[in-house]
């Protein structure tokens, strides 16, 4: 006799005493993305119930789903590696320099022979030849601007970091700083075109590190030095636009240079770029941006105290704290002072306006942050009355009609050639 089959009551009561014999635990597999782990969960007997095999449909769309994973992932790894090929083959595209010294053997021959040589760059005693003979110790390659069909990225007339850095020491330590070479606006204009080469090396090359942060400091010193001492010459001499120009690119540059990592001299620099722009949003953010232990240093302390007092158009306070910074600093401010000498006579002149009332004139030769005879100066400049050692201030006689034809210039203290020339020798070599 065959068994009869069991009802399914009988069959759903048996599943259910089978599994109550466990102790519901299980070990159930979890695969989670390329990772698979082993945890343990309970299992009742209504799960065990409710599983149902998969389809044919669901197997399908979960191979597919698992496929078009696996693709993704090796489409992002193909990604990253092809990234990292390009930046790899950039990197090699990047030309480098073979020049040893500071000029090409090709440009020099070139401008020998046609007679381009700068009178600093000639051999001593032939400067009246037709073809005065060049010499290399002293020649430096000139600044040139890209032109079509102009290969400028040759290996043989680039220079290396290391001989960009000392091109810049000679031209900036033994030329710019020397008594030697005379007029100093035609040092200015020299100096001033080969640093701008160096700059140009340095882009098509792509230098960073230590040897760019040299380079871009000792020509943000030369730069500043060079926007007051030449301030208010002839433009054929010197254009303090095209000269703030090249400077604001140098602090920029070298601003950026100093995210890489820790340099010597980056408080005074970063004090430097704050005191050049005063009044400018972003050089104040740039600061209160930096770490703790730049922001704290003294020069840059003293600096934002002097951004404060220019932002809240505080002249007396301004032109304090003007009488505690170094020369190179003063350099780096000197164009704002002259505005502010102007609104501390205007608030003296509305501020103690008598005929009875009189003003020590060396009193406020120290407020100006001037010698006597040139407060006297500026005081005549805009009309207020100057008699002997004492001043009358007027607000009826205050004008400033003619602030418009003055130069800061002839309110910087008077230096005759050997008194510039020790200045600039330790301002631009960093001693002051």
């Amino acid at each position: 006799m065959y068994q009869q089959s069991p009802s399914r009551h009988s069959l759903v009561s048996s599943i259910i005493k089978i599994t109550q014999h466990f102790s519901d635990m299980t070990y159930n597999c979890i695969t989670t993305g390329d990772q698979s782990e082993l945890s343990l969960r309970q299992v009742t007997s209504e799960e065990l119930l409710s599983t149902r095999p998969m389809n044919k449909t669901a197997m399908s769309s979960a191979w597919h789903q698992s496929k078009r994973g696996r693709g993704h992932r090796r489409k992002e790894q193909g990604g990253a590696n092809r990234d990292r090929l390009e930046e790899q083959k950039a990197e090699d595209s990047v030309p480098r320099g073979t020049c040893l010294t500071m000029c090409p053997a090709y440009e020099l021959r070139q401008r020998e022979a046609q007679n381009r040589l700068h009178r600093f760059e000639m051999v001593a005693g032939t400067e009246r030849d037709r073809l005065p003979r060049a010499d290399v110790s002293r020649a430096v390659k000139e600044y040139s601007r890209p032109a079509a069909g102009k290969d400028s990225t040759r290996a043989s007339d680039l220079r290396p970091p290391s001989v960009l850095l000392k091109t810049v020491c000679y031209l900036v330590d033994e030329v710019a700083a020397s008594s030697t070479f005379q007029p100093w606006t035609e040092v200015y204009s020299f100096v001033f075109d080969r640093l701008r080469s160096v700059r140009q090396d340095m882009i098509i090359q792509r230098v960073s590190g230590p040897d760019c942060v040299a380079v871009l400091e000792k020509s943000v010193r030369f730069l500043l030095y060079a926007s007051y001492r030449l301030c208010g010459q002839q433009r054929q001499y010197f254009d303090p636009r095209i000269n703030d120009t090249h400077l604001q690119e140098c602090l920029s540059w070298l601003l950026e240079s100093y995210r890489d990592g820790k340099h010597q001299h980056q408080e005074q620099f970063q004090a430097l770029s704050l005191l050049y722009n005063l009044g400018s949003t972003e050089a104040i953010q740039h600061v209160l941006e930096l770490p703790e232990r730049i922001r704290s240093s003294p020069a840059v302390q003293l600096a934002l105290a002097v951004s404060r007092a220019h932002m809240e158009r505080n002249p007396v306070r301004l032109l304090r704290l003007a009488q505690r910074l170094d020369f190179i600093q003063v350099c780096a401010v000197h164009r704002h002072l002259l505005p502010c000498r102007t609104d501390l006579l205007l608030l003296y002149s509305h501020g103690h306006s008598s005929r009875n009332c009189r003003y020590p004139l060396q009193r406020l030769a120290r407020l100006l942050f001037l010698k006597d005879t040139l407060a006297a100066e500026l005081c005549q400049v805009y009309g207020v009355n100057v008699s002997g050692e004492w001043v009358n201030f007027s607000k009826s006689s205050f004008t400033d009609a003619a602030s418009g034809d003055l130069q800061c210039r002839s309110m910087h203290e008077p230096l005759d050639d050997e008194q510039w020339n020790c200045s600039a020798n330790s301002v631009i070599q960093g001693c002051a």
